[in-house]
């Protein structure tokens, strides 16, 4: 099994398995406005999963969480773009799906097919936000202790490599 080392702000070292969840929202195009609501669409669609994968120990648990969740997650992303009178269609799509190369921290992402969720914002021709949804590393919520955070995927690491 190999894994991706990433450096944080602390120089500590968290280390990211390749069998991972990932999550990527597009923007219809690179307009301003485009960008605005691909930023509002990931700040809500964290903000729910966030709920949704709550008290998740597992890969498999994770995949099955999304999973019987597709729906709500599209009802949450169609409510919050009629919210904001976006009138560009989108689509969702779990399972194997392209990822781009990206430079992130000094590090290089390669480009390929990965487990994920996609949200695509109208053409999806536009600037796009990623992250790792399970492990979640990018649920962090600004109020929880960092050090509990690192002993949570220390815990999921752990059962990773001991098995």
């Amino acid at each position: 099994m190999s894994f991706i080392l990433v450096n944080n702000n602390k120089e500590e070292l968290i280390i990211i398995p390749n069998e991972a969840i990932r999550v990527r929202v597009i923007a219809n195009s690179d307009n301003e406005e485009d960008i605005r609501i691909k930023e509002i669409i990931k700040d809500d669609f964290n903000k729910n999963v966030e709920k949704i994968l709550k008290n998740v120990n597992t890969l498999e648990e994770a995949r099955i969480k999304i999973k019987n969740n597709i729906k709500n997650i599209h009802k949450i992303v169609e409510k919050k773009l009629k919210e904001l009178n976006y009138n560009k269609d989108f689509h969702i799509n779990y399972g194997l799906n392209y990822f781009p190369s990206k430079e992130f921290k000094g590090l290089n992402y390669q480009n390929g097919y990965y487990e994920s969720l996609v949200i695509t914002l109208g053409e999806g021709k536009g600037p796009n936000y990623w992250c790792v949804l399970y492990p979640p590393l990018c649920l962090i919520n600004e109020k929880e202790d960092i050090k509990e955070y690192h002993l949570f995927i220390k815990d999921i690491l752990n059962k990773y490599i001991l098995t």
